[in-house]
Parts: structure tokens; sequence; C-alpha cells
């Protein structure tokens, strides 16, 4: 019988969580550090809990007193240097975004071949994953709504006002619209290409994160949205660490 788990992605700005018991996930949540009530109203007291946070300092200390509430002390899970068959190749392993190791457990479990995984919160992160399962490394680059910040802010001449993707903006609020959506896809592109070169192959592309719907649609390549990467991998460090 499998130890019923709470499983908690700490992002930037908002975080994820799930009850899995028996192996099955229920009570699926998602809110901003504004109102966490929700993540412990109908968690279990006492229940194991797993937390991969990026978050910072302020907001697990916020974390860790909802949770002590109930009478949970969770577990900080961090990046390292295996998990079965995948091996992280990052210069210092442990520097290595903890959701970013969680993501590429899941993309390997998912998928036994070469694949990027493309997370879109805050930043986007591009990481590439051999055939082998080798962690080759990978990218990050400001989000999208990082990058129209940046230009509402850092320019006098363009407004705030939001506009639609066009091949051939006529206007200002699309050229904005248009260029982020170009330069995010080209990074990704530039990645997909490399990792192909490398391996040989035509790699899976594994997009996750809160803009992943927003980009999808621009890509020309075989692309799965996977609304819940980094608990996917969370539960299989979990299930192999909390099983019986």
């Amino acid at each position: 019988m499998s130890v019923p788990r709470l499983l908690v992605d700490a992002g930037n700005t908002r975080v994820k969580w799930v009850l899995v018991t028996e192996n099955l996930w229920s009570d699926q949540g998602d809110a901003d550090y504004a109102d966490l009530s929700a993540l412990t109203q109908k968690a279990p007291a006492r229940i194991k809990c797993a937390i991969a946070s990026v978050a910072g300092s302020a907001r697990n200390t916020q974390l860790s007193q909802l949770l002590l509430d109930k009478d949970i002390t969770p577990v900080w899970l961090e990046s390292g240097e295996r998990f079965l068959d995948l091996k992280n190749l990052y210069s210092t392993p442990s520097q290595l975004g903890v959701d970013r190791w969680m993501s590429l457990i899941a993309a390997r479990q998912r998928h036994d071949g070469a694949s990027l995984v493309v997370s879109l919160g805050t930043a986007m992160t591009i990481d590439a994953l051999s055939t082998e399962g080798e962690y080759l490394g990978g990218v990050i680059i400001p989000g999208y709504r990082l990058m129209q910040r940046s230009l509402h802010e850092g320019t006098a001449q363009i407004g705030s006002e939001n506009g639609s993707w066009q091949a051939f903006p006529r206007n200002t609020a699309d050229a904005v619209q248009s260029g982020i959506v170009a330069a995010m896809c080209g990074a990704i592109l530039l990645q997909h290409a490399r990792l192909a070169e490398k391996c040989r192959c035509i790699p899976l592309t594994l997009l996750t994160g809160g803009d992943a719907g927003m980009l999808m649609p621009y890509l020309d390549l075989p692309v799965e949205q996977v609304p819940c990467l980094v608990l996917e991998g969370i539960e299989q460090v979990t299930r192999k660490g909390w099983a019986g």
C-alpha cells in the first residue's frame, strides 16, 4: 500500500499542489501566495509532504507556517546527480533549479528518447535530455510577462495596451506581442535544432507552465503540453522514496 502524499510545486509567483493516495491524484490546486488557505483545507493532518521550491526564503517560510498549523513537516527536495537512469551533467548538480530537475525526471518517465523540456513561467527554461538519459544542459530567458514588462518600463514610446500576434505587425502593440512570441519560439527552435543534431533524431518537445498554452500554437514541432510536469517529477521521487 502506498503512502498518502501532499506534493507541492512552489514557483516564483504561484503554488501548485496535489494529494496522492494509492498513486491516484486528487484535490489538485493552484493559487498565488496572497491566499494559500486552499492548500491545507483538504490536507489531512500529519500527511507526508514534499515541496520543490524556487520561491525564496520568505515564501518558503510562509509555506512552512501554513503546513505547521496542520502538523505537517515537509521534505524540501533538492536537485541531485542521478535518478534511476537519468544523469545530471550540470557542472554543480545541486545548483540546478529543483523545478527543472523534477521536470526532467518526469520527462524521462514519459519518454525514453531525446526530449526538450520547456517551462514557461516567470522565466522560460529550455532543457535538453539525451536519448541515453543525460541532462545535457539548458538555457534561461525572461518569460512572457518579464519581456513585456521590460519593454514597457524601458522604452518611452511603447504603451501598455495588449496586441495580437501578426506575421508582419503594423502597430506597436502587435509588434510587441509578435516580437515576444518570436523570441520565445526562436529560442526553443534553436535548442531543438541543436539537440536534434547532437542526438541524430527528432526530439520530443514537452511544454509546461502557465504560458505553455499561449505559445504552443506557434511552434512547428512535435509538441506535447504537460500542465503539471514538476508535480509528476515530485511524485516519481516520493513514490520511490516513500513506497510501502
